[in-house]
């Protein structure tokens, strides 16, 4: 087993022969990862981690797909469950003769999973693999030598199909299209709208969990003509620091992993700080991700039963960044928020240590957008305590078998 590689970002040397024999439009080659062999440490030797990141390299890198944000987060969220169960099968007790390799039930589950959401990219799928096989031939964790290689990858193998399973069954973009209303202070698309998670089955929030964000400031009234004015005194004498911020927070591939990929990475960065065991990076992975999803599934039913005006829309002086395209879906609650405050949430469960860092980083995140010009302060403020809400249901539940 290898050490995470945060630097690596391409994967072309595995993907340039099978890419170019394929008989498919052209797409943006990657590189792979190279492995470091100086891994001793088991903190360094996560293969959850490790995945996790090729996964978030692989989503900045290829092409993206449609609705892609919540693409992206419904992929990782599949993987990290499927990480958390694999690890939770190869350590649970049983009468094997032989202790399964966890790293191994994990790294099996994950190629299992990204193999399914990368499909469509010829030569993905082959290189994920020769990435497993590239792993296992490199010297890691002396832990793991003992363990049993063979019976982690029959678990990993078995997990991954059945989380595979439960992705196609949770309603993806199963409903049908969407009609806006028209008028003052409506939100007005441009295309396709971009629906996210919203009627995807949610894991633990209830339909009396839904929609409990307060109303927001009716169109035309004091309170809404300030939240305008807020915007625009904004990006009228936007400083340095704040366009920093905003760019610093534009995710979108290839800028990035997108939100939630982002957030992954920070979550990455805090196992590795605080030693976390293989298991324990599941499964604050796994319930950081699934909070971050439920919390999308609640923030796009609030958008479609407001159907706000972005900020550029109620007031023609607010001009976007340039470098951000108005994301084509209502302004309020900011699904950003709704992301970085459920994630952020759990993740000051998991290191109360960090929690002050965290919540600067969450009010960080949701404030880009205001000095993007493309959210009010109330979409920020509605989206986080959403974020919070998707969390601590997510907490107080179960994503174990």
């Amino acid at each position: 087993m290898v050490t995470n590689n945060r630097g690596a970002t391409r994967w072309a040397l595995l993907l340039g022969a099978a890419i170019g024999c394929a008989d498919a439009p052209t797409q943006t080659a990657v590189v792979a990862p190279q492995a470091n062999l100086q891994a001793t440490k088991f903190w360094d030797a996560l293969a959850t981690t490790r995945w996790n990141l090729r996964a978030t390299d692989l989503h900045q890198t290829l092409p993206p797909p449609p609705n892609g944000q919540a693409w992206a987060s419904r992929m990782l969220t599949y993987l990290s469950l499927a990480q958390y169960r694999a690890a939770l099968a190869a350590t649970a007790p049983s009468n094997r003769p032989t202790h399964p390799s966890v790293s191994a039930a994990v790294a099996r589950a994950s190629v299992t999973v990204l193999r399914e959401f990368f499909a469509a990219h010829p030569g993905v799928p082959d290189a994920l693999e020769q990435q497993l096989l590239d792993d296992r031939s490199a010297p890691g964790w002396p832990g793991e030598a003992s363990r049993d290689v063979a019976a982690g990858d029959a678990i990993g193998l078995a997990v991954g199909r059945a989380v595979v399973e439960q992705s196609k069954a949770d309603g993806y973009l199963s409903l049908p299209a969407l009609t806006p209303p028209v008028g003052d202070g409506f939100w007005i698309p441009n295309g396709d709208i971009t629906r996210s998670l919203w009627g995807a089955k949610p894991f633990f929030l209830e339909p009396a969990d839904l929609l409990l964000a307060p109303d927001p400031p009716a169109f035309g009234t004091a309170d809404f003509k300030a939240a305008v004015d807020e915007v625009y005194a904004i990006v009228s004498s936007r400083t340095s620091t704040q366009l920093a911020i905003a760019l610093k927070w534009d995710r979108v591939p290839p800028n990035g992993p997108s939100t939630a990929g982002e957030w992954n990475r920070i979550v990455d960065s805090l196992v590795r700080k605080h030693h976390t065991t293989e298991r324990e990076a599941g499964r604050i992975l796994a319930y950081a991700n699934v909070a971050a999803f439920d919390a999308q599934i609640d923030c796009f039913m609030t958008k479609f039963k407001w159907w706000v005006a972005r900020p550029s829309q109620a007031d023609s002086r607010i001009a976007p960044l340039l470098a951000f395209a108005a994301p084509n879906h209502p302004s309020y609650p900011s699904s950003h928020s709704c992301v970085s405050s459920a994630v952020g949430a759990v993740l000051s469960d998991a290191f109360p240590s960090e929690r002050s860092r965290l919540q600067a980083i969450v009010e960080e995140a949701g404030l880009s957008r205001m000095y993007a010009g493309i959210h009010y302060r109330f979409d920020i403020e509605a989206g986080q305590e959403i974020g919070r809400r998707a969390a601590a249901k997510a907490l107080a539940g179960s994503l174990e078998e």
